[in-house]
């Protein structure tokens, strides 16, 4: 399993509530308990997204652009950056500049609000409920605010996107979640490539053999791994192996392997029952004493400690 494709797994980025907003301007709304990681795309017109914890100015987002939210800020979109503040969503709920709770949403269709009139803007929105540690290093991927120009790739997938909103069929949610999948990972793919600000591991992947490195280590974490058989995997002598897997990575390969196991450890405490011996054999330690000196050098805190935090 490729590094991406494993943290999307593992992060839960598979189920999100995806909503299609079409209103003629002037129009503002304003997210003020947004989810851990909002994807939003412009279809039609034009619109701005602005992070209102952030000292940064509004972006602009034309046709066929995707901006990428991470982390629960609190952000406004608007047809236009100089927009009066309208409504804010909170909890689900709509409220007015004063506070007083607004009527609900004029609905068009399924998941699709507005007033659908000559000249709105169009907008996909979708919140992805992220879980766990794991997630953590998925959204180190991106700054607050990423966004992503069109382009024939993503383009073609948000039409497909855009036309399945709006329909209520069997295994509508199936669709939606699948093409909203592809268009995160396509808009992710988009934005790695152009970003400078990537954390090291992410940018091995584009080396070969250090690439295949990181894929062996996410698709059997648990193994009894040694260098020499990694080396042996991909190709290289033991010594250039490990200084090459140093240098792209920046710490060597089963130091890399031990803080995978642990952000797997941590999210398995805090979401199973499953005993701490049995969490250790299911990262790689036969030994449950030796995995927990592991765990609290690692984090801070026992597992025992970690599993009672969670709850």
């Amino acid at each position: 399993m490729d590094v991406l494709t494993d943290l999307l797994h593992r992060a839960r980025a598979r189920t999100a509530l995806v909503r299609q907003l079409i209103q003629r301007p002037p129009w503002s709304v304003t997210y003020a308990d947004a989810p851990p990681l909002t994807v939003m795309a412009t279809l039609g017109g034009q619109a701005s997204i602005r992070l209102d914890d952030s000292p940064g100015a509004p972006v602009r987002l034309a046709a066929g652009d995707i901006a990428l939210v991470a982390g629960a800020g609190r952000h406004t979109i608007a047809d236009d950056p100089g927009t009066p503040h309208q409504v804010t969503i909170r909890g689900g709920r709509k409220y007015l500049p004063g506070g007083e709770q607004a009527a609900g949403h004029w609905n068009l269709a399924p998941r699709t609000y507005g007033d659908g009139l000559p000249g709105a803007t169009i907008m996909l929105r979708a919140a992805y409920e992220l879980h766990g540690d794991v997630s953590d290093r998925l959204l180190a991927l991106l700054p607050p605010l990423a966004v992503v120009p069109a382009g024939p790739r993503t383009g073609a997938t948000l039409e497909l996107l855009a036309a399945e909103v709006a329909r209520d069929e069997p295994g509508q949610d199936a669709v939606l979640n699948r093409l909203l999948d592809l268009v995160l990972v396509l808009a992710l793919r988009a934005w790695c490539a152009e970003s400078a600000t990537l954390p090291a591991w992410y940018r091995a992947l584009g080396d070969p053999a250090i690439g295949e490195a990181l894929r062996l280590l996410h698709t059997d974490p648990a193994r009894r791994w040694t260098v020499a058989e990694l080396a042996a995997k991909v190709g290289l002598s033991r010594a250039a192996f490990a200084a090459r897997f140093a240098t792209l990575v920046g710490e060597p390969p089963l130091t890399y392997l031990t803080g995978w196991r642990m952000t797997l450890a941590a999210d398995l405490l805090r979401d199973t029952e499953k005993t701490v011996a049995v969490v250790a054999r299911e990262v790689g330690y036969l030994d449950a004493f030796a995995f927990s000196v592991a765990f609290k050098r690692a984090r801070g805190v026992s597992p025992s400690t970690c599993r009672h935090q969670a709850h």
